[in-house]
């Protein structure tokens, strides 16, 4: 192991992230007893309250995997705690690899090489995650209840029923981003004829789509749970695959 991953993978690091996350936890756990005896309160049955608390822990834990996915994705560069913590309490595996990337080369680095990483550099890119993820907080406490009353107001429109902004917003952007990666991986095959990050990303949304048919039209919701974290797998797989 290089003196660099040793650094953002010390036991220091570690006693912080941890100490986050258990007050995190700490903070469910409160949380969690105060909505039970609030439940109990109000005349609501106890077994009721019991069978909805097993029934969401269970389904958390399948879309864990994803998570857990990203975390093991992030930390060859940038170390576990970091990415453990990023992943843990706010943070998407998109944006926080986009984010890290962005200020690698911005320093003038190649990418999230290791080879090419410092302390400095560490440093850097870390804050650059966490001031950027903290534009999108700020925005919400100050900006979300009046956007939201906004999106969700209905339009006065005749009955010819059209969607209204927020369904047309939300496909727009979601496009945006796919363009934005798929244009990325177009990038990195015609110049460096690397044709691996394409073909996965291909692989990856035709698992899916398979999803969403069977979700969608076959009517197995309970697959939803499943879908994000197995085309990943299955997306992964198929790079090592094609590299072997």
């Amino acid at each position: 192991m290089s003196e660099y991953l040793k650094q953002v993978n010390s036991l220091p690091f570690y006693l912080i992230v941890g100490g986050v996350l258990l007050f995190i936890l700490i903070m469910c756990v409160v949380f969690l007893v105060k909505s039970y005896r609030a439940g109990i309160a109000i005349g609501m049955d106890k077994k009721v309250m019991r069978r909805a608390i097993m029934s969401s822990a269970t389904f958390s834990v399948l879309p864990a995997v994803s998570i857990l996915l990203g975390v093991i994705a992030l930390s060859g560069s940038l170390g576990v705690p970091l990415s453990w913590l990023r992943l843990s309490v706010v943070g998407a595996l998109q944006y926080e690899l986009n984010v890290a990337e962005i200020a690698a080369t911005g320093m003038g680095l190649s990418g999230l090489k290791v080879s090419e990483l410092s302390i400095a550099a560490f440093t850097t890119i870390a804050l650059v995650m966490t001031a950027g993820i903290l534009s999108g907080i700020t925005c919400c406490i100050f900006g979300l209840k009046k956007y939201l009353g906004k999106v969700q107001k209905k339009e006065k429109r005749a009955d010819n029923g059209r969607p209204g902004f927020g369904t047309y917003a939300t496909i727009a952007m979601f496009i945006g981003l796919c363009s934005a990666y798929i244009g990325s991986y177009v990038g990195t095959w015609t110049a460096f004829k690397n044709s691996t990050p394409l073909l996965v990303a291909g692989i990856s949304g035709l698992a899916m789509a398979v999803f969403e048919y069977l979700i969608g039209k076959k009517k197995m919701e309970w697959l939803e749970n499943f879908s994000i974290a197995v085309s990943m797998i299955i997306g992964m797989a198929a790079a090592v695959l094609m590299n072997l």
